[in-house]
């Protein structure tokens, strides 16, 4: 009787995975060995792999038709292994930039980038690890260190820029008040301190030719202290911008604030004209400082 049976069938193991049957393997020992070598095998960054739900195995008498299938079983664990792996991310002012498998490699981009851009940023780059299952969260070292130097790069000349937004911020400041705004565009047909026939002393303002009605602006926020006509002056408005800083607005056509308005950088107060002490249609742009007049072109028209 047992004869028959083993001519009939063969003695194998049934694998069962979390209680489902996923086939038959010939050899537990040689199977398990070969499971062990997908667990254990080496790789870069590798922490550990784990198996969530590790194969059981039966005993069973199969008919000798019926195929063994290991590689199916194991391709379908390796499938549904988890590999941790510990990786090491390249940071720019607490950013990730780069994740690298190496740290030696992640150390050695940090060395170069500081190294390369210390002169010219304060740099906060550094290295932080990461814990993960994702691999593909690798880049290559080319890779990571191109986004990084791109990283730094765009830092340098976001620094560049703000630098030079603050030196035209300085450039057109006097006593704390930023003069923004140029009152109007047109040609300087006058510059301070000129001496002409048509006044007694020093000039002490810049004048801009400009069609008549042109829109003149506001160089900086304040509060209007005169809106009228004032002498050599013609119509003109006078401004507040505080800190001791005036601003003289003369010769208009028109006047569209009043004494005590307060007004924005930009807001539109008057016209082109050529009223009082005039040749023709221009502005005539005065900044004092404490009561003295100081030259305009030191903070605007200065380009």
């Amino acid at each position: 009787m047992m004869t028959i049976i083993l001519f009939k069938f063969n003695l194998v193991c049934e694998v069962t995975i979390d209680g489902e049957s996923v086939g038959y393997i010939a050899n537990k020992d040689e199977f398990e060995e070969k499971l062990n070598g997908i667990i254990n095998e080496e790789e870069e960054a590798k922490l550990f792999t784990t198996i969530k739900n590790m194969p059981e195995y039966k005993l069973t008498l199969v008919d000798k038709s019926e195929q063994t299938n290991e590689e199916a079983i194991l391709a379908k664990l390796e499938d549904e292994s988890e590999t941790t792996y510990k990786l090491y991310a390249v940071t720019l002012n607490g950013e990730e930039k780069a994740v690298l498998a190496s740290l030696e490699e992640a150390e050695k981009i940090v060395d170069e980038m500081t190294e390369t851009y210390e002169d010219d940023i304060e740099l906060d780059i550094g290295i932080t690890d990461i814990i993960t299952t994702d691999k593909e969260n690798e880049s290559s070292v080319k890779v990571a260190k191109a986004d990084v130097t791109e990283a730094i790069e765009d830092a340098v000349e976001q620094k560049e820029k703000e630098e030079a937004e603050q030196r035209e911020i300085e450039s057109h400041t006097v006593q704390g008040v930023y003069l923004e705004v140029t009152p109007v565009s047109g040609i300087i047909t006058s510059r301070f301190g000129n001496r002409e026939s048509i006044r007694t002393s020093g000039h002490t303002g810049l004048d801009i030719a400009a069609p008549a009605g042109t829109p003149i602006k506001a160089a900086a926020d304040g509060t209007v202290t005169f809106s009228g006509y004032s002498g050599g002056y013609g119509y003109v408005v006078k401004m507040d911008n505080g800190n001791g800083v005036e601003t003289y607005y003369g010769h208009c056509s028109a006047l569209y604030v009043s004494a005590g308005e307060t007004v924005e950088a930009g807001d539109v107060i008057a016209a082109v004209g050529s009223t009082g002490n005039s040749t023709g249609n221009h502005l005539h742009f005065e900044v004092r400082v404490n009561g003295s007049v100081v030259n305009p072109q030191n903070y605007l028209y200065n380009n």
